[in-house]
Order: C-alpha cells, then sequence, then structure tokens
C-alpha cells in the first residue's frame, strides 16, 4: 500500500476504510464488525471514524473489531492507523481531552494516529489547537489535524503558533465535487500536509456514472474503481471509501494498485472538468 508523509514525521496510507454511519443500530453491530475485520484481514491499515458516527457507535464497532484482530494476531497495533475527530462543541481547551479520552475508551486504544477537528465550531481555533497539541504531548495522540476546512481555514491555522504541526485535512473531494483541485488541494501539497477524501466514490454514485462505466469496461475495471484510481493519482490525497460488502472491499483494495494511462486520464477530465475557479468546500 502506497503511504504519504505526514508533516514532522510518520506515514499514513493512502487508502483506507471509512465508517460513517456505523454504529448507528444495534441489529447491524455484528455485520459492522465483520466488514472492518475483513477489511483488516484484507491488508487495510487505516481506519476513520469519529465520535460524532452512530455518537459513539461506530467507534465501539471499530474498537471491537481491532480488538478481534489483535487478539487473533492478525495484525500488530503498530502497523495500524486509526483516525478519529472530535466534534466542534467538544473542541474547547478543556473538553477536547475529555472527548478524546471518551473516544478512546469506546476504541480500545491508549492512542489513535491521527485526531482531527470534525468541522469549524464556536470555539476559538487557538484554543483548539492548543488542546490538540497538548494531547500529543501526553501520548493520547500520534498526530493532529482537521476536517471540512477550506484553504483560508487553513491559512488561518497556519498562522496560529503550533498550527503548521497540523498533519492532515480530511474534506469531501472526487470526481464530481472536484473544488478542493483549484486552491485548497495546491495548498497542501505546497506545505506537503497530505488530503484525505471522505465520500471518494460519491457514496457509491459514481459507480452508475454510464461515462465512468463506459470507460472503465475498456479497461477491465468497475466505474468504482476507475473512480477511486483516479483521486488516488492526484498527488498528497489518501482515500476512505466506505464499504460493507466484501466485494466491494477487495474492489477498493484492489483500485489502490491500477495505474491509469495519460489517455485515460484525459477521458475522465472530459467527463468531470477540473473546476476553473473558487467553489465552496462540498460537505455532507
Amino acid at each position: 500500500m502506497h503511504q504519504l508523509e505526514l508533516p514532522g514525521a510518520g506515514r499514513m496510507p493512502a487508502l483506507g476504510l471509512g465508517t460513517w454511519k456505523m454504529g448507528e443500530s444495534a441489529g447491524r453491530r455484528s455485520a459492522e464488525v465483520a466488514a472492518v475485520r475483513a477489511a483488516i484481514e484484507m491488508g487495510y491499515r487505516l481506519v476513520d471514524t469519529a465520535e460524532m458516527y452512530g455518537e459513539g457507535g461506530a467507534e465501539e464497532v471499530v474498537g471491537q473489531a481491532l480488538a478481534e484482530a489483535l487478539r487473533a494476531g492478525d495484525v500488530s497495533r503498530e502497523e495500524l492507523f486509526v483516525v478519529s475527530k472530535v466534534y466542534p462543541h467538544n473542541a474547547s481547551r478543556t473538553v477536547t481531552a475529555k472527548a478524546c479520552a471518551r473516544s478512546l475508551s469506546r476504541l480500545g486504544l491508549d492512542h489513535v494516529d491521527l485526531y482531527l477537528l470534525h468541522w469549524r465550531g464556536s470555539h476559538p481555533l487557538d484554543a483548539t489547537c492548543d488542546a490538540l497539541r497538548e494531547l500529543v504531548l501526553q501520548g493520547r495522540i500520534r498526530h493532529w489535524g482537521v476536517s471540512n476546512f477550506d484553504t483560508d481555514d487553513m491559512e488561518e491555522l497556519a498562522a496560529l503558533e503550533g498550527g503548521a504541526e497540523c498533519a492532515a485535512n480530511q474534506v469531501y473531494y472526487s470526481l464530481a465535487e472536484r473544488g478542493p483541485e483549484f486552491s485548497l488541494l495546491p495548498w497542501q501539497r505546497e506545505r506537503g500536509i497530505p488530503l484525505m477524501a471522505y465520500s471518494p466514490i460519491d457514496q457509491g454514485a459514481l459507480a452508475a456514472d454510464a461515462g465512468l462505466q463506459a470507460i472503465a469496461r475498456g479497461i477491465g475495471i468497475s466505474a468504482a474503481q476507475l473512480a477511486l484510481a483516479w483521486l488516488l493519482t492526484q498527488g498528497g490525497v489518501a482515500a476512505i471509501p466506505k464499504a460493507m460488502r466484501k466485494e466491494h472491499l477487495e474492489e477498493n483494495l484492489a483500485a489502490a494498485g491500477l495505474r491509469l494511462s495519460p489517455e485515460v486520464l484525459a477521458e475522465i477530465d472530459r467527463l468531470h472538468p477540473a473546476p476553473r475557479r473558487k467553489m465552496p468546500l462540498a460537505m455532507i
């Protein structure tokens, strides 16, 4: 699996498993745990979650799956890269640490590898930044970052004391939502800050895109794989598609190893052109 360098030190897998909408139903719990376990057995090493997902339920799903995988010897903790996020209303100078402690308890871990501010809220950004930096010093998180930050937000963050330590920014980025390419992605590339793409297949919608299907058939892959492979050709980008079914997990993992020709990339650009002006950052 290709790895992305993080600012300062450390590396992050370029493809991971998203868990949005997991942990919302007790009836789906065993299937969700099994999906995360299956992903780890296949070779996924990055798992992304958040305290918002199922109000902690997704973290519990991930925690159970990781505990089972670790006990079975399928993976070591050092091989895993676990990401979680703090709610904006919890991201104050004092409450961030309490929120992180609750997430760690649900995950059954003594640290997470990357802890993100889920989106900007009412708490001052400098206070949140200080709280996240303190968690690094305490060893409860290895790296910190943000999510749903546009270029102006990132510039404001970078101007703060310690703001340059931000290790990643997670945003909605896909072939149907190429807005980050205009200014945000170049800004982050220049500073070596990876962009994590959530909903990289538009929650499955790109799998039904007729134009992508036609291109994909010509090279013997699925439209979803094509959309994901295209995203992973963009420098400094990681993707965290959610998948539950084994065949989708396998397809997504295989997409990380695909190499698209210049001709295919040109066809994709004609179908889904790059932005020609600054666009508002998409969010879901």
